[in-house]
């Protein structure tokens, strides 16, 4: 394979170098890695093996890069699919560091403050990372709940610090679940509590709290459902602030391709897996749809979870997934996407949430009796105002997202799908004074839970499994796929879970343990693995 593609960045120190160099010339065998899904994890664990000297193959099923994180063109307006927004950017910024590259050098970050506006009946809030001003904005608009915030940012602080390094960890046994940094988190878990009750102890007001518990909806769930841990989200928000990529958030994606082909990564788009190809309960590679087999010593599944056991393992080898137990487990909620294009600029914030007047109401038709709401809340970005890249000038380009039950659900999509559409615009017309909306729509498509499903997404639920604490951690399913051998699993369906930085720790994760498998030496922040 020669030194293909493996140069010293200027920015690389020169002890990385010289322990990358050695691991490439001592350790190298050959070892082809095939990594199914060009996807946030598939691509990171794809550019850091490739870095670290395996031959590696990424097959893609689409024609474009970077699965719910790709970007959508809609003539001339650009949107992302999924994600919006990166937070916990130092992870980005480390498997970056460890693939021999800088974040910054093939990408423009943009710190967002404030970070979004909350909108709800009776009040706006605007959190922001500056913590006095932030504690201003509390005592005027909430009075008496100031101390409660000083309160938040102490404790969650103190929860974040001993959970942050369990997610950090690979659950390949029991005794690595029952480890001393899970003894020292278990104090901090918040067992029996959910997120909502957790911030009872901080806040008084019901509109602020929602202010610190919507954030459970990144992982599909409601907040009166969430386990308590999940508490750490809004404070790692308030920590360490959210970004936006100029370009859209898909420009990750495409930044990790570029890493991938420089270290001679082989992308291969318009490829779909038809199976994956087993000896016995050995993974030997990939077969796909054309026919062709890839073989390979290791393979890293960056597929939905739920569609990889139904589709791409052979029938009657699962136990633990098979289907009828698939289809037992939890997932979360789906979405209802509106991607518009429009003639003309609005007056919005780049992040607005607009919560339902009986937000609760609304949560618990998603989540406990899984219909569709009288009163809707929805999630606009109006990320033009930030980025002149995503539309034709004095134009822009609008993200609409509405959580709706997944397929679960005795929905009909085909007959409700216009009809519902018709009461997000009458939202966005009513509540976000868009009055003139319809008039200025010059290109526009719509994603409904049937759409994701028909894209591969395992009921249509878009942030994969739930994370009751029964499918978190050692509870969930493993990178190191427990039901085959030479199998790894990333993704937001495996540990640690969905959203994009966990999704990044995942490929990490998985191609630190097929470094430790084939005794290639590394250099990563993650000290867990």
């Amino acid at each position: 394979m020669g030194l293909r593609g493996y140069y010293r960045p200027n920015n690389l120190q020169p002890a990385l170098f010289v322990e990358y160099l050695f691991s490439f010339i001592l350790n190298n065998k050959q070892k082809h890695i095939v990594v199914v899904g060009a996807g946030p994890g598939g691509l990171t664990a794809a550019m850091l093996l490739g870095a670290r000297g395996f031959r590696v193959t990424l097959v893609e099923k689409d024609s474009t890069l970077g699965g719910r994180n790709a970007a959508i063109d809609l003539n001339g307006y650009k949107f992302d699919t999924g994600p919006t927004f990166l937070m916990m950017k130092f992870i980005l910024d480390e498997v970056f560091e460890e693939a021999g590259r800088a974040s910054d050098d093939y990408l423009d970050f943009v710190k967002l403050e404030p970070m979004y506006r909350l909108a709800f009946d009776q009040a706006t809030v605007e959190p922001t990372t500056d913590h006095a001003a932030m504690r201003e904005q509390i005592a005027r608009v909430f009075p008496g709940n100031e101390e409660g915030f000083d309160r938040f940012l102490e404790k969650e602080q103190v929860r974040y610090d001993k959970m942050y390094p369990c997610l950090q960890k690979d659950y390949t046994s029991l005794s690595r679940y029952f480890s001393k940094e899970m003894i020292r988190a278990l104090p901090h878990l918040g067992l029996g509590k959910s997120v909502m009750d957790i911030l009872k102890g901080y806040f008084d007001e019901d509109e602020l709290r929602l202010a610190f518990t919507f954030q459970s909806k990144y992982l599909g769930m409601s907040a009166w459902e969430c386990p308590g841990a999940f508490a750490m989200l809004p404070f790692v928000e308030h920590a360490h602030g959210i970004y936006h990529t100029q370009g859209g958030l898909s420009e990750i994606s495409e930044a990790m391709a570029k890493v991938c082909r420089e270290y001679g990564v082989e992308i291969r788009l318009n490829s779909p897996v038809k199976e994956l190809v087993l000896e016995g309960k050995a993974v030997k590679g990939v077969e796909l749809e054309s026919g062709e087999v890839i073989h390979a010593d290791e393979t890293v599944l960056n597929a939905d979870f739920g569609y990889a056991m139904e589709h791409l393992v052979p029938k009657g080898v699962l136990k633990k997934y098979r289907p009828e137990k698939l289809r037992n487990m939890d997932f979360s909620c789906s979405t209802f996407m509106l991607y518009l294009g429009l003639d003309k600029g609005y007056d919005l914030p780049h992040h607005t949430i607009f919560f339902a007047k009986n937000y609760r109401q609304n949560i618990e038709d998603v989540f406990q009796y899984k219909k569709l709401s009288d009163e809707i809340s929805f999630y606009v970005r109006n990320a033009s105002v930030t980025d002149p890249n995503l539309a034709p000038e004095g134009h822009s380009a609008v993200y609409v997202l509405v959580p709706v039950p997944n397929l679960t659900a005795e929905v009909d999509w085909a007959a409700e799908k216009e009809a519902f559409r018709e009461k997000v615009l009458q939202a966005m017309e009513t509540k976000g004074e868009m009055t003139d909306l319809r008039d200025h729509i010059q290109e526009e498509m719509v994603l409904a839970p049937d759409d994701w499903e028909a894209k591969g997404i395992y009921q249509g639920a878009t942030f994969n499994l739930s994370h009751k604490l029964t499918q978190m951690l050692y509870f969930r399913p493993r990178n190191r796929f427990e039901e085959l051998d030479q199998c790894y699993l990333v993704g937001g369906g495996t540990h640690p879970g969905s959203g994009l930085p966990t999704i990044y720790e995942s490929g990490r994760i998985a191609a630190n343990m097929i470094c430790r498998q084939h005794g290639v030496t590394f250099v990563s922040k993650n000290t867990q693995v």
